[in-house]
């Protein structure tokens, strides 16, 4: 009797972890690999509105306002509870940190923000426009990460300016558009560059189900 109450015990204990494992990566094959998706956690147990405004946004120009809404796979039902997760580098093309980061901020750096979609599926993020790598070989860029819920997070197309001449039209026709064309048009609004991008959640994401 003892013999099978502790086997009942564990096999309770063991979907337990399951269940709680999946909340954060169920379909683990979901988008291919994915160095760093995980950072999408580090906001911790903060409250993650639908607008967020990154680190540096007030001494930095030019400044971008990164606004559009996420939708499911059939590109028309707006989606709710999305995690949206962006970092990019410094006006120099570094990865800026002031020391003492842990985790994945020693390698995203201090200017990262996150939201959280309402039912409305709408999303903004105030920040500026990051520079090139130092060794100028990549146009400049923005990362995003999606976290669905009940799905494991995964990458998308990063955010690309139309009008940077490092993305070329070799660089342009080898960028796949995962959740939908990452490239941008700035538009000049009352002193800030306004980008549009709508996200569609699953759009050419592998294993996607």
């Amino acid at each position: 009797m003892k013999h099978t109450l502790y086997i009942l015990l564990f096999l309770l204990t063991l979907t337990s972890c399951q269940s709680q494992t999946g909340n954060k990566t169920s379909n683990d094959n979901l988008g291919g690999p994915c160095e760093g998706c995980e950072a999408v956690y580090d906001y911790g147990d903060r409250y993650l509105p639908a607008v967020d405004t990154l680190p540096g946004f007030q001494e930095n120009e030019p400044k971008i306002k990164i606004t559009g809404t996420v939708f499911k796979l059939d590109g028309k039902t707006p989606a709710a509870d999305v995690i949206l997760y962006i970092y990019h580098t410094n006006r120099k093309g570094i990865y800026e940190t002031r020391g003492g980061e842990e985790g994945w901020a020693r390698r995203h750096g201090i200017f990262r923000g996150w939201i959280k979609t309402g039912a409305d599926g709408r999303y903004t993020f105030y920040t500026f426009r990051p520079a090139s790598y130092p060794s100028g070989i990549a146009a400049e860029h923005i990362h995003i990460t999606v976290k669905e819920p009940n799905k494991k997070e995964y990458y998308i197309t990063d955010y690309y300016f139309e009008d940077d001449p490092l993305l070329t039209s070799r660089v342009r026709n080898n960028l796949k558009p995962r959740g939908g064309s990452g490239i941008m048009k700035p538009v000049l609004q009352n002193g800030i560059y306004v980008i549009e991008r709508d996200i569609i959640l699953g759009l050419n994401i592998p294993n996607y189900e």
